[in-house]
Order: structure tokens, then C-alpha cells, then sequence
């Protein structure tokens, strides 16, 4: 996406063209702070995974030299990896961000929510989700879910509006004609915004080294104990993996996508600096949740069921 502006250059006809990285930051920066004039409580889902890194990086931009004006909120599956969460808490403290979290352990814990036969907590996060937002009384929760992703995820508007119980109904979609984002909504009901909603998982990659943003090196490749299941090389640990079946064995690995241990799988790579990483996502023509992500290869219409219960 190109986008020409008029000349700067004092004696000059000559137009200049934004790259396409400055015109994505560009957008994301206007959302946000449309979303700061137009909503009274906005929080920005923040797991320290490399797309809500970038967002949170571009919401710093945004509001430069003043401090961001929102919270962060993650929901902890308590299958995280512990590179990731050392990760987020170490960024919040640097920034001196408020972190609300949303422990699936402590809904297991209190009989609200049952394990899963097959040991993956991601589908639990739903309603730890929902009831934060509904006891913070958030009406804006920025996502950092792209249309490249997932299909159900390419028929989301910038703005998404959900109902009271936090549901989602693409029939309730609005038109967003020339960045003009309509963020009404009735008592109870609020917001989920995607700044990153026009941007590819190589256009995040390529964004990561331009700006020199500091990422979990479990991005990059590094030698992990691994084991297979469903095509896919999944991390050993208490959450249910492996079974007597499946071989542990160490491979080098690294991960595109990071969620909950129990459904992440990493692939095969030696990428271990950014160039490296950025060739190879130009050479895939897997997206990255189609590669690595066994929650959203359930069913045909996995992610959008999930959506329309209330998930990101």
C-alpha cells in the first residue's frame, strides 16, 4: 500500500511516496488516537507476543512524550511460555504500565471452567476475557489480530463492535468509508479495535527491524526439546504433553506465532537474526496460525465459533 502526499521539499513540484511501513504506522497512529478522543476506558491486550509488541510499540508512538492512556490486560492460560511472560514483565515495568491479568488457572481453580480432554486452555480463555472486561467496564480492547491471519479474522472491521455478553455478529459490522470508525455502542456493549488490521505478518516482521523493536528470542531459532503431534512440534511440559507415545527429541525450532504452549507448535528454521526471519516469511506461503496453530484447525469455522462466544 502506497500512498502520495503533496511535495515538502521548498522549490520543488516533485511529489514523494510514504513506504508502505510509514502508511501502516500511519493509520495505526490515528486509530488509536481516535480511539483516545472517542471512548472513556480502552485497554490494549498485551501478552508479549510480537504483534501486541508492535502494537504497543506504535501506541508509545502515538502519544510521545506523554505516557500511553491505557491499561494493558492478558489473559494467562498458565500454559504460557515463561520466555513471554518474563518478556511482558519486564516491558511494563519499563514503560511503568498498568497490567490487568486474567488467570485461567483461578477459573479451573474455582470450578468456572473445566480442563480440556486434549490439555489446551486457549478456547478457556473466552470467558475470563469477557468477565474482565465486563468488571473493568473497558469499552475499547485493542487486538492485534490482522485479516492476513484467519479468514473469520479478514470479515473484521477496524472497529468491531460486541454485544453485552461480548459477542460478536458480523451482520453488525459498520462501514468504515475514508478512516472515518464509528465507535458508538449502547450500555454494556464495547469495542474491539484492531490497529493491525491491514498489515501482513511480514510487514509486522520488516516494521520489528526498521524500528529495532526487541522481541522474546523464542522468535527466533534455538535449540528446544520438542515432540509431534498433529503435524505439528509442540514444547514438553506439565500441560498434558507428551504422551507415553511421542518422542522428545531437541531440534532447532523457532515459533511465528506464540500462545498457549499446548497449541503452538514451532517449525523447523535456522533464522536466528531478523534478516533471517524476514527471508524466510517472504519464501512461506503457510500464514502463520495455519501453520502453528492446532485451535484454530478444529473445524472449518473454528476461529469464527470462538469470535462469535466473545474470543479476540
Amino acid at each position: 500500500m502506497t500512498t502520495t502526499v503533496a511535495a515538502v521539499t521548498e522549490g520543488t513540484d516533485a511529489p514523494y511516496a510514504l513506504s508502505h511501513l510509514d502508511a501502516l504506522e500511519s493509520e495505526a497512529v490515528h486509530i488509536f488516537r481516535e480511539v483516545a478522543g472517542e471512548f472513556e476506558r480502552p485497554v490494549i491486550l498485551f501478552s508479549g507476543g510480537k504483534d501486541s509488541i508492535v502494537m504497543l510499540h506504535l501506541a508509545l508512538k502515538a502519544f510521545a512524550p506523554a505516557p500511553v492512556p491505557f491499561s494493558l490486560l492478558h489473559v494467562d492460560t498458565g500454559h504460557n511460555f515463561p520466555e513471554v511472560l518474563e518478556y511482558r514483565d519486564r516491558t511494563v515495568a519499563a514503560h511503568g504500565l498498568r497490567l490487568h491479568v486474567a488467570s485461567v488457572q483461578e477459573y479451573i481453580d474455582a470450578g468456572k471452567l473445566r480442563e480440556r480432554p486434549d490439555g489446551t486452555r486457549n478456547p478457556l480463555q473466552t470467558v475470563p476475557l469477557t468477565e474482565k472486561i465486563q468488571a473493568e467496564r473497558f469499552d475499547a480492547v485493542f487486538g492485534g489480530g490482522r485479516r492476513d491471519e484467519e479468514k473469520a479474522r479478514a470479515k473484521e472491521r477496524v472497529f468491531s463492535l460486541r454485544d453485552e455478553f461480548s459477542q460478536w455478529d458480523p451482520r453488525r459490522q459498520r462501514p468504515e468509508l475514508w478512516h472515518l470508525y464509528n465507535g458508538r455502542h449502547a450500555p454494556g456493549e464495547h469495542v474491539r479495535v484492531f490497529p493491525l488490521s491491514n498489515w501482513t505478518e511480514l510487514d509486522v516482521w520488516q516494521y520489528i527491524a526498521r524500528e529495532g523493536i526487541e522481541l522474546p528470542e523464542i522468535y527466533f531459532a534455538h535449540e528446544r526439546e520438542v515432540f509431534r503431534r498433529s503435524g505439528m512440534w509442540l514444547t514438553a511440559g506439565e500441560w498434558g504433553g507428551p504422551k507415553e507415545s511421542e518422542t522428545v527429541e531437541k531440534r532447532l525450532v523457532r515459533y511465528r506465532t506464540v500462545g498457549d504452549m499446548s497449541c503452538t507448535g514451532a517449525v523447523d528454521s535456522d533464522a536466528t537474526t531478523l534478516d533471517a526471519v524476514i527471508a524466510e516469511i517472504a519464501a512461506s506461503r503457510l500464514t502463520e496460525r495455519g501453520a502453528t496453530r492446532a485451535d484454530d484447525k478444529m473445524s472449518e469455522a473454528a476461529m469464527e465459533d470462538r469470535k462469535r462466544e466473545g474470543y479476540f
